[in-house]
């Protein structure tokens, strides 16, 4: 039978009030069946629901089940940011305090408090390496500009699927209005840097196709984490900067990012919009 189970959602990556992407966090979510969790991610509308959960990795303070509309992911940022935020705020205790540790599909993510923001770190990827010319080219066709101005492109896959692609600058990616049809079932990211000078170092734009009901992501955690990953590794980013996402949908995201002693950490803003009861 359906209970009473603790509720928030929170808003991600915010600039200011509901300008952020946001989760619905079910806590206490033990006996919530998959089938219940996907019909209630599918219900809410949100890119992303999650489902906080007992452990079953004794170095681990909870669990936490990831859905889109369309279906589970073993890992995505800012529902980690986002329900490590209710947690706490619902009473959650970290066994080292200020680092609680997630247990998700990708195994243990940690994640630290400090200066007002959560940030993780992010996990290594599953998938990297250039893209196949073919595919390259095909997601040139999607975003209708030449070949020759995809100026990089790599898989960053660290669970969602995520591939990348760099254009000349941050207002070409601005400017891309996709063709959802011919990306398909790609999950791709756009990226391009801003002047010297600029607020923010990267734009940053994700594209689902016709993937769970989401064609464009407002602000993605797991993508600017293995963007970054990408990008300082081969030394075309700073070590530190802030990333911008969401402007083309109506949002003012913005993402943190640093690199310390060769682990990249990825942060930003959490604040509880909702928060109440869900019958689940």
């Amino acid at each position: 039978m359906p209970r009473s189970r603790s509720f928030a959602q929170v808003d991600v990556f915010a600039s200011g009030p509901y300008t952020g992407n946001p989760v619905a966090v079910v806590l206490d979510a033990e006996g919530v069946d998959d089938a219940t969790m996907a019909a209630f991610a599918r219900w809410t509308n949100l890119s992303e629901t999650t489902f906080v959960l007992p452990p079953t990795d004794g170095s681990a303070d909870y669990r936490l089940r990831i859905f889109t509309p369309g279906g589970e992911l073993p890992f995505a940022g800012h529902p980690t940011l986002g329900s490590a935020h209710a947690w706490l705020e619902a009473g959650g205790v970290p066994r080292t305090p200020g680092r609680p540790v997630q247990e998700c599909g990708v195994g243990r993510v940690e994640l630290r408090t400090g200066g007002g923001s959560l940030s993780f770190a992010a996990p290594p990827p599953l998938r990297t390496g250039p893209l196949d010319e073919p595919l390259v080219v095909r997601v040139a066709e999607a975003l209708s500009v030449p070949r020759e101005e995809v100026v990089d492109h790599q898989w960053v896959d660290n669970g969602p699927g995520w591939l990348a692609v760099r254009l000349t600058s941050a207002q070409q990616v601005l400017d891309v209005t996709p063709d959802v049809a011919r990306l398909g079932d790609l999950k791709l990211g756009v990226v391009g840097t801003y002047p010297e000078g600029s607020e923010h170092f990267l734009e940053v734009r994700a594209l689902c196709g016709e993937v769970g009901g989401v064609v464009e992501d407002p602000v993605t955690g797991s993508l600017n984490a293995s963007v970054a990953q990408w990008l300082i590794a081969n030394g075309a980013a700073p070590t530190s900067y802030t990333a911008s996402q969401g402007l083309r949908v109506g949002r003012r995201g913005v993402v943190r990012v640093s690199s310390e002693e060769g682990q990249v950490w990825v942060g930003g803003a959490t604040v509880t919009c909702i928060e109440g009861t869900v019958r689940l």
